[in-house]
């Protein structure tokens, strides 16, 4: 497995670069190298792209065979079982967290044309007048992340409605990006849709730029440039919450501890901060219990649950987190002694870890780490929901209807969950982070019952 080397692909086509990245893996060893497409690379994939590009949405029945062959075939000499090894030693993701993600990329794949159904509004307005959803341009960009594979689906749903699409993927993760490259061209794609671009942050700028419709991922700091742009949605931090009002039964703490661990925490919608009317060092304390019991072999063994970061992300999450612990936070979970451990294969783990704070304002209080990490701070109804928003997710545990209505109505709340319900629980057409069809796509008015003479009001 050591020693691989990924190319750029650029309109369908494998070219070799000159310029190379070595690619590490958590432990400290050379996985391979990466080989970064230039500029001069990049602009030519642009011009390729849009001088074949047509808007012809991608067949379903392709995109199936695309999503099988993902799953289940070897690609360019690469086997599942390989795949996901490579994943989780270059991410430092659980292997059980890779697998759940090709299952949910099959999954989004195989509802797709409900999804985009359900995401449009109805379109009849009687016998010969009618309203097209066609793609709002012909170039798609995504710019990825490393902290989990499966929001590579936002351009494979641009790839479905008509978008020829230009992939930069994750630094630390180009592995499925690559992969779902390898399998739509292997199930039938046309060379020209689809182009692999690592690349350095600037010529990723320039691939968003050159767009028509594009979608960054990262912190905070990656996706400000393009927070205003009308063309460019982003996908930051989730900070997905719980807001607790009712007894901390059994029940509840399964349901919270599923919703901070699952996937190792590494989703955007695992929950990171428990609002709470009832005492926080109390359900710090519970959590705690629960999270202490949270084990895992090492990030490559097949049943690994929990993440894994290399040496230097585990010196600066080891500074973070000794800054956290203070100002009247306290450490409710055995991470207090040293919430980073060295592993026998060279990288480090995070340890789940629970915090409490009563005061709203602690630093801690929406803070979001790459591994099972919640604080739990106090909620009074006189706070409003100003410290409710703000959150990809955030699930209810309150009988309070008016308080359920006012945050359904508030904005900076993406979606809202009700009871023990998890905060990735879904359907076909439900939002994820907004209505990804309708930015993809826009209306236009199609008349076909001839002229009609219409009186003037």
């Amino acid at each position: 497995m050591a020693g691989i080397v990924v190319e750029p692909i650029v309109c369908g086509r494998p070219v070799a670069s000159l310029d190379r990245a070595p690619l590490a893996d958590v432990r400290g060893d050379l996985l391979g190298e990466v080989g970064m497409a230039p500029r001069l690379m990049a602009v030519g994939a642009v011009t390729r792209a849009r001088r074949s590009a047509d808007g012809t949405p991608v067949g379903h029945d392709l995109l199936l065979r695309a999503a099988d062959l993902f799953a289940t075939a070897d690609l360019d000499g690469e086997t599942p079982q390989e795949y996901e090894r490579r994943v989780a030693l270059a991410a430092g993701l659980p292997r059980v967290t890779v697998r759940n993600a090709v299952a949910d990329i099959v999954r989004s794949l195989t509802h797709l044309p409900a999804t985009t159904r359900a995401e449009l509004p109805g379109t009849r307005l009687g016998d010969g007048y009618d309203t097209a959803w066609v793609p709002a341009g012909r170039l798609f960009t995504a710019v990825m992340a490393s902290n989990h594979p499966a929001p590579n689906d936002s351009w494979l749903h641009a790839l479905a409605l008509g978008y020829s699409v230009l992939v930069r993927p994750g630094t630390r993760e180009p592995f499925t990006a690559r992969r779902l490259t390898l399998a739509l061209l292997a199930a039938g794609l046309a060379e020209h849709r689809i182009s692999f671009l690592p690349c350095e942050r600037a010529v990723g700028e320039y691939l968003l730029e050159a767009a028509d419709r594009g979608i960054v991922y990262g912190g905070s700091d990656a996706v400000r440039r393009w927070a205003d742009s009308a063309t460019v949605t982003t996908r930051g931090p989730g900070r997905s919450r719980v807001l607790l009002d009712r007894p901390v039964t059994d029940e509840v703490l399964d349901h919270l501890t599923v919703s901070a661990a699952h996937d190792g925490g590494t989703r955007c919608n695992n929950i990171s901060l428990v609002l709470t009317t009832g005492d926080p060092r109390q359900v710090a304390e519970a959590l705690a219990a629960r999270f202490d019991a949270l084990t895992s072999p090492e990030v490559s063994a097949p049943d690994a649950t929990l993440p894994v970061v290399d040496a230097a992300r585990a010196e600066g999450l080891r500074r973070q987190l000794a800054g956290l612990a203070g100002g009247g936070a306290v450490v409710h979970t055995a991470a207090g002694a040293d919430p980073l451990v060295r592993l026998p294969d060279g990288s480090h783990r995070p340890l789940p870890t629970v915090l409490s704070t009563e005061d709203l304002r602690h630093p801690a209080v929406g803070m979001e780490l790459p591994f099972p990490f919640v604080v739990v701070a106090p909620w009074r109804p006189t706070d409003g929901t100003a410290a409710l928003g703000d959150a990809l997710v955030l699930n209810l545990l309150t009988d309070d209807t008016d308080l359920r209505a006012a945050v359904v109505a508030d904005p900076s709340v993406r979606k809202v969950t009700c009871g023990l319900t998890l905060p990735w629980d879904s359907a076909p057409g439900i939002p994820h982070e907004g209505n990804l069809s309708l930015f993809l796509l826009k209306a236009k008015g199609v008349v076909t019952t001839g002229t009609r003479d219409h009186a003037l009001a």
